[in-house]
């Protein structure tokens, strides 16, 4: 049994971010284990089931048991990984972490569900849950908002900036929203001097006067046709968030449900203290003169490569007569042309 549990121990320290040292104590280890396992089979329930009261009641069990889990000393230093339907995101001075998920009502209607855990020095627990209020709210791009009325999104990706006012960390996350547009949002959480969470900060985007983003918005918001796949995420070697510039299919921009990718990206770089809008980045294409050229036998001075010749050769011995060639003038149409 202590094999067993050096094991287990072992394991999740590699699987844990690099954080502060492992402090969960061994006989919480296998209760935690029984807990990611079940998570992740109701996670997979939330989603998956065909009735929607098994959804809720999957989801309904899902929370107690989480709660159930992070209640145990030190509970912030286990991934968790068997949840793989709600991503859990660390920044990088590992002060907290949060965990998003959703669940579905019908094909149009969507709940969005979170928890943020806190670091706390002693293991205790120290946690906001997060209550979806983007169903009764009419522009939710337009207030600043708390734990209580979170604007619901399922984060991906968590960025971690300083700023004149402290520590700002910037959240990218999807919203299925309805049957007919998809929704992306980056929003910016800060902690209040008492450490209470706070979404939204207008004042860190930094966007040209005449854009569609308003003065009073306090996150921004990308919602487009919902088989449009439209980008938007960080890029960290760039430092530089990329999203795709969208169109309308109709040429009617305002509604959303007609917006898809244009083919074009424009960006947000983090310059003085902002997400300063970059309106166009540079495509990586190939260009004139780059694209990938097949590997020539015979180089530009007719120098052979011995060893391609001779494998070239082999492969040449070893294959079967092919069919006769058509007939001059006559035009053979590729496989799978459809005429």
């Amino acid at each position: 049994m202590r094999v067993n549990t050096i094991l287990i121990t072992l394991c999740l320290l590699w699987h844990t971010p690099p954080m502060l040292a492992q402090r969960i104590s061994p006989q919480h280890l296998p209760q935690l284990a029984g807990i990611n396992d079940s998570l992740g089979k109701l996670g997979g329930q939330i989603l998956d089931d065909i009735l929607p009261l098994n959804r809720l009641r999957a989801d309904s069990q899902f929370t107690r048991t989480l709660v159930r889990g992070l209640r145990l000393p030190f509970s912030y230093y286990y991934p968790f990984d068997s949840v793989q339907t709600a991503p859990i995101l660390y920044p990088a001075d590992s002060s907290f972490r949060i965990m998003t998920w959703h669940y579905t009502l019908n094909e149009s209607d969507y709940r969005q569900r979170g928890v943020i855990q806190m670091n706390t020095p002693d293991g205790s627990l120290k946690i906001f849950p997060l209550f979806d209020y983007s169903e009764v709210t009419d522009i939710p791009e337009d207030s600043i908002r708390t734990p209580q009325n979170w604007i619901g999104a399922v984060y991906y990706k968590l960025i971690e900036k300083s700023a004149a006012s402290g520590k700002i960390y910037t959240l990218i996350g999807y919203d299925e929203n309805n049957g007919i547009t998809t929704r992306k949002w980056i929003d910016i959480l800060r902690f209040s001097a008492n450490g209470e969470p706070q979404f939204g900060g207008g004042q860190f985007f930094k966007f040209p006067v005449d854009s569609l983003f308003g003065k009073t918005q306090q996150r921004y918001l990308m919602e487009y046709k919902k088989e449009g796949r439209a980008k938007l995420n960080y890029d960290p070697e760039e430092d530089l968030v990329v999203m795709d510039n969208l169109v309308s299919e109709t040429n009617e921009p305002d509604k959303k449900f007609t917006l898809v990718p244009g083919g074009d990206y424009e960006g947000l770089r983090w310059t003085n203290g902002q997400w300063t809008h970059v309106a166009k980045l540079v495509n990586q294409n190939l260009g004139d003169g780059n694209a990938p050229q097949p590997e020539l036998i015979f180089d530009s001075n007719g120098i052979a490569n011995q060893d391609m010749l001779n494998a070239q050769s082999a492969k040449n011995m070893k294959e079967k007569p092919k069919d006769k060639p058509a007939a001059k003038g006559s035009k053979k149409l590729p496989k799978g042309s459809g005429l």
